[in-house]
């Protein structure tokens, strides 16, 4: 899980530390084990100018798809807005071969995630086209999906998830994943608006047992995002975006919910601190943060109610705030023993993930 070019082999031969020889038949042992195009220096996953303007020009092209939309489109009419997705996929398609043929990793999947991302639009023109999608005062077009939340846009994340299936079949590419956390977030808040019964989407009641099933949801994109993280561990992180967005569904949910007790307020901290945990132990900087604003916000709230209108109150931020930072000294010391005795009690898959996360990390 490190990087190896031919001059590190040949400072060693000059270190004497393998012979000319040597190095010269290692490299060339190492070079037919390297697949073609799989891991270049422009296509590496390392934040360079290259990878940042792939990601720029990729992301203006999927955002102009999606969140961009205009009501203008509204006037080609359904088969129109079909059409031109078909054409715009028929497009992408064949830059995606064109990169993967040319060994550019990076720009093949980015292609290939517009491909899926042009499908809920596709769906939705055949939708209104065929008069399927009786229009509301609210929704007017394809850019509310997007914006409200409907029980009726399931249609167009159950085919984007199909489509990000096919497509992660023949691609292999771990930014496909990024559509799909999307689709998965968009569709814990419009399933249970299919559960709940039409005559009470807005009472406390109702808010309340959406709240619980978006936190029930993203525990399961989570735990989903583990399992792919521990079954792709010694390829691609295919597992980030499941995480962010799980992450982001579990803990927004989670953190509405509130409590005014001072139980609650505990059970709140422990899930957090737990969150950082998980980060420190999978080196996963997305649990470190939304744990770590979890704990700054309830030690916050508890620092304000005790010091509530007192000049202590600053002088409490401050010195929890300090005790941050020294509790950050005292992991970074202790890191490397902790994670090793946690380590040995752990199963030999999960040792392999933790391993490769830490390689991959350092490189």
């Amino acid at each position: 899980m490190i990087r190896v070019e031919r001059k590190h082999l040949d400072a060693a031969a000059a270190a004497d530390v393998i012979s000319a020889e040597q190095a010269q038949r290692l490299w060339a042992f190492l070079s037919t084990q390297v697949q073609p195009g799989v891991s270049t220096r422009e296509d590496s996953p390392h934040f360079t100018l290259t990878n940042v303007l792939y990601y720029l020009g990729g992301m203006l092209a999927i955002g102009a798809m999606s969140l961009f939309m205009t009501l203008g489109w509204e006037g080609v009419g359904g088969w129109g807005i079909f059409f031109i997705a078909l054409l715009y996929a028929g497009i992408a398609f064949k830059l995606a071969q064109r990169f993967e043929a040319q060994g550019h990793v990076i720009p093949m999947g980015i292609m290939a995630t517009l491909i899926v991302v042009l499908v809920p639009l596709a769906v939705w023109g055949v939708q209104h086209a065929l008069g399927l999608w009786a229009e509301t005062e609210r929704i007017r077009g394809y850019r509310d999906y997007h914006v409200f939340i409907d029980w009726r846009w399931i249609t167009l994340e159950l085919t984007t998830l199909a489509a990000a299936a096919v497509m992660l079949y023949r691609y292999k590419a771990p930014f496909l994943l990024m559509p799909v956390a999307v689709t998965l977030w968009y569709m814990s808040m419009d399933l249970v608006m299919l559960l709940l019964p039409p005559d009470v989407p807005s009472s406390a009641s109702a808010w309340l047992f959406r709240k619980w099933f978006s936190v029930a949801f993203g525990a399961a994109m989570v735990l989903f995002a583990f399992w792919v993280d521990l079954r792709s561990r010694l390829t691609k992180d295919y597992a980030f975006w499941l995480y962010l967005f799980g992450l982001l569904t579990f803990w927004c949910a989670l953190t509405s919910l509130g409590s005014d007790q001072l139980s609650g307020k505990l059970i709140y901290l422990a899930i957090n601190l737990f969150l950082v945990l998980v980060g420190a132990v999978l080196v996963r900087r997305a649990f470190t943060v939304f744990g770590a604003i979890g704990v700054a916000i309830v030690l916050g709230d508890l620092a304000w109610r005790l010091f509530s209108d007192s000049w202590l109150f600053p002088i409490a931020l401050t010195a929890i705030g300090i005790a941050i930072v020294y509790l950050g000294i005292w992991w970074s010391r202790n890191e490397a023993r902790l994670a090793m005795g946690l380590q040995a009690r752990l199963p030999a898959d999960l040792r392999e993930l933790l391993a490769s996360r830490r390689a991959s990390i350092s490189t």
